[in-house]
């Protein structure tokens, strides 16, 4: 850490104390100012990115503190802290008040949608089925399932009859398109019953110390077979910019397995972990304090490549087809054929 939190009191305030004692007669004085240092350095010691996004955290401080007045109202203070942490580009950092949270940084902006929303009326008919938070349905001979948040809902009995359902499928289109996050543990268990063996995905780096660059070695996450049976004919995950935080994870672990294919477009990362820090005035603010990386050692905070990169056209919009379905299907048939020749040769 480059600048200590007592400058402020330093520039500001009579040297009549040492700087231990002033700080620990202020800490607890619910001021403005008193609330901008203690989540500036929180923040400075503690949030994973910086590096990483090339931001200069004290340029920052020096560019809000004169922003900032004890007489403020709570509204303006609130927006002049909102300002600072959206410069941090992350849709893991929030400042929640009673009265108003902090907008998230739109990580798919500016990106195509690349999801066909009608997909019940072109793709599922009045056939699909509801299983807890998993839309399912057959295409083609197809499995498709549909999860549109990793939330605490899910139940492991309903992936199970899912796998039971589509066990004898050619394969399995699984699509978290639009799929903003949620619990990673439950991405996990699914992904259980995907996985062919116990196998390393992915590892985290641990914020240890002050500094910016403070980290733990990596460390190995790892996804093991989980329920009575996997499912290990070929699947294909679909992704889009909107797939983000826990949907990101998914995407990434189930991306080791030998049998499963990404497609669609880059997902739109969120690889920390977030961690929640309340001010001296009750609000909270939340932000990264991990970093996910790749096998390989591929940083996903901003996202992970597909392994086929397919954009919907527009021509397909104008036949209200969805091109990225269509390219699973074929994908999957095509292994399919492959793996049936070679089982007969």
């Amino acid at each position: 850490m480059s600048k200590s939190i007592n400058i402020f009191f330093v520039l500001f305030l009579p040297l009549v104390f040492s700087c231990e004692k002033l700080f620990i007669e202020n800490d607890q004085k619910n001021t403005h100012l008193n609330n901008f240092e203690l989540l500036w350095t929180e923040m400075d010691e503690k949030y994973s990115f910086f590096l990483y996004k090339d931001i200069n955290w004290d340029s920052l401080y020096h560019a809000t503190i004169p922003l900032i007045d004890n007489d403020m109202t709570d509204r303006e203070f609130f927006d002049i802290l909102a300002g600072m942490l959206y410069e941090l580009r992350d849709g893991h950092v929030n400042l929640y008040s009673d009265f108003d949270r902090t907008r998230s940084y739109e990580w798919f902006a500016g990106s195509d949608n690349n999801f066909y929303r009608n997909i019940q009326a072109r793709y599922l008919g009045d056939d699909f089925r509801n299983t807890g938070p998993f839309l399912t349905s057959v295409i083609d001979s197809v499995g498709y399932i549909y999860l549109n948040s990793f939330s605490d809902d899910f139940r492991e009995k309903d992936i199970d009859m899912i796998i039971d359902q589509f066990y004898d499928m050619k394969g399995i289109i699984f699509d978290v398109r639009n799929n903003s996050g949620g619990l990673s543990s439950t991405g996990k268990q699914i992904a259980g019953r995907f996985a062919d063996s116990t196998r390393r995905v992915s590892y985290t780096l641990y914020k240890t110390g002050p500094g910016h660059n403070d980290f733990s070695s990596p460390q190995p996450n790892y996804i093991s077979a989980g329920g009575d049976r996997q499912f290990l004919k070929p699947v294909a995950v679909l992704s889009n910019r909107r797939v983000y935080s826990a949907a990101n994870d998914f995407v990434l672990n189930m991306g080791t397995f030998p049998h499963v294919t990404v497609i669609g477009d880059k997902t739109g990362g969120g690889g920390g972990t977030p961690y929640d820090y309340e001010l001296i005035n009750g609000w909270r603010c939340r932000f990264s304090r991990t970093q996910t990386v790749a096998l390989d050692g591929f940083n996903v905070e901003h996202g992970i490549p597909p392994d086929i990169r397919v954009n919907i056209t527009r021509f397909d919009e104008r036949l209200l087809r969805d091109t990225i379905i269509e390219t699973a299907l074929s994908h999957i048939k095509n292994k399919s054929s492959r793996t049936n020749a070679e089982a007969e040769s």
